[in-house]
């Protein structure tokens, strides 16, 4: 239901008050033969209802005192009748929340963004909130928003396959995006879209067929995930590898209780580059594991030995607790820089 009260018809309001000031002013100083300042005196004495110590000596100045009394309780009416319908309807606060929100998304940086928060969104979000990566929800449903409130992450109602729509959550400063609609389709447009504003953007989408799920590889998607196709693979691997499946439920859960998995990328400034597993003794420096490089090139060493070198562009993924993997962490830290 919309209210017929609206912050348009409140500045209506406040118009009509000054032009009532004015023309008050004008006409006491008309009939009055008063000063302006004098006559503007009058008038806003008389237009707010306070009264005035003197009485206009002249019938055209008391009539213009009736006429401005009369226009200030009319004006002061709706102003009050307006203030009531706006709180009421929840149009002020309304107001102030949007603005809270838009100062909390122009201060996002290097966030993700969930084009649908469906059941596959909302999914995504809740391993971003353990992960404690900040994030925000572009979807357009009354489910979506009730679902993001809850989990208290900024919503923004829109569609990603609109320029605008993904401009207003911070395309250009996010970190990766997750096109996870239950329409191929709407994801297949996100993913152009994403892609044509942000080439260096990553980007997942969801995708319910392999026609569907080739379409956005090309479209330019860096990870496309098929949910059903994923269940029935992780299913099989249950039942034919229990044990092996166990493992690596617990080293991808981000809330496991002993080994995570973490990817670290080696860049040029960090004090490790260029040097060995071996050299680094990196087992027992930090008690992590490396059990796969991905080289530049996009190829994965999956036994890397420990005579490998680290080299600037490698992401090096490891296994271990959560504070082996931070003095992994820390060990691959970037040089600070030298002055002079």
């Amino acid at each position: 239901m919309t209210t017929p009260y609206t912050l348009k018809h409140f500045k209506i309001a406040l118009t009509a008050f000054f032009v009532a000031l004015g023309i008050g002013t004008a006409a006491f100083r008309l009939v009055g033969h008063e000063s302006l300042f004098a006559s503007f005196y009058r008038a806003t004495v008389t237009i707010s209802l306070t009264g005035i110590d003197s009485r206009p000596p002249h019938l055209g100045g008391q009539i213009v005192t009736v006429l401005v009394i009369l226009a200030g309780m009319a004006i002061y009416g709706y102003l009050a009748s307006a203030i009531v319908e706006l709180i009421a309807h929840g149009v002020l606060t309304g107001v102030l929340t949007e603005r809270r929100k838009n100062r909390v998304i122009k201060g996002l940086r290097d966030h993700y963004i969930i084009c649908g928060y469906g059941r596959v969104g909302r999914r995504v979000g809740r391993e971003f909130r353990e992960a404690g990566a900040p994030y925000i929800v572009l979807d357009f449903t009354a489910d979506s928003r009730h679902y993001a409130t809850e989990d208290k992450v900024p919503y923004v109602e829109g569609t990603g396959t609109r320029d605008e729509d993904l401009e207003s959550v911070g395309l250009d400063r996010a970190k990766g995006l997750v096109a996870s609609s239950d329409s191929d389709v709407d994801n297949l447009y996100i993913v152009v879209s994403a892609r044509a504003a942000r080439p260096d953007l990553f980007i997942v989408a969801r995708a319910s067929t392999a026609d569907a799920g080739r379409k956005m590889w090309r479209a330019g998607a860096d990870r496309v995930v098929q949910p059903y196709t994923s269940a029935g693979q992780e299913m099989a691997k249950l039942v034919l590898r229990p044990q092996v499946a166990a493992f690596l439920d617990i080293v991808t859960s981000a809330g496991g209780p002993d080994l995570q998995m973490e990817e670290i990328e080696i860049t040029a400034s960090c004090a490790g580059a260029g040097k060995t597993i071996r050299e680094l003794r990196i087992g027992r420096e930090t008690g992590a594991l490396v059990v796969a490089l991905r080289k530049p090139d996009g190829t994965f060493d999956t036994t890397p030995g420990a005579d490998v070198a680290l080299d600037a562009g490698d992401v090096m993924i490891a296994v271990g607790t959560a504070a082996e993997l931070l003095a992994l962490e820390d060990m691959f830290k970037p040089r600070e820089a030298v002055a002079g």
